[in-house]
């Protein structure tokens, strides 16, 4: 199995792209103080996917998932600071909102996968 091959790492990448065309469009403050923050937080979702999916042990692998979700939860709460400042509509805030909730209970089975594969060995 290759990474891009993960429904979880490609739903990542698809989710931090449209958070970077969003904020690509904001005026420099609100880029400078929110933008930089979701995007960074969304661009590690996908980056500590990448970056467990390439450790030698489920234990080692399963942490940096941990950390992955981490960033999902610091993401979601930069979208809902966007929300309530008017950077984003209510029809983006529903379809992002739902893509993350998609995204954290695909990641949660992921992590509890992992779990089982560490309890097997």
């Amino acid at each position: 199995m290759k990474l891009e091959d993960l429904e979880i790492y490609n739903l990542s990448m698809d989710l931090s792209d449209k958070i970077w065309d969003i904020v690509m469009a904001w005026d420099y403050f609100s880029k400078d103080t929110i933008g930089k923050q979701w995007t960074r937080s969304s661009d590690s979702v996908s980056a500590n996917i990448g970056e467990g999916f390439g450790r030698n042990s489920y234990r080692d692998a399963r942490s940096f998932y941990y950390i992955t979700r981490g960033s999902l939860y610091e993401s979601k709460t930069w979208l809902e600071k966007a929300k309530r400042r008017s950077l984003i509509s209510f029809e983006l805030y529903d379809d992002i909102l739902s893509t993350h909730n998609t995204l954290g209970i695909k990641l949660n089975r992921f992590i509890n996968v992992q779990t089982k594969l560490i309890e097997k060995k």
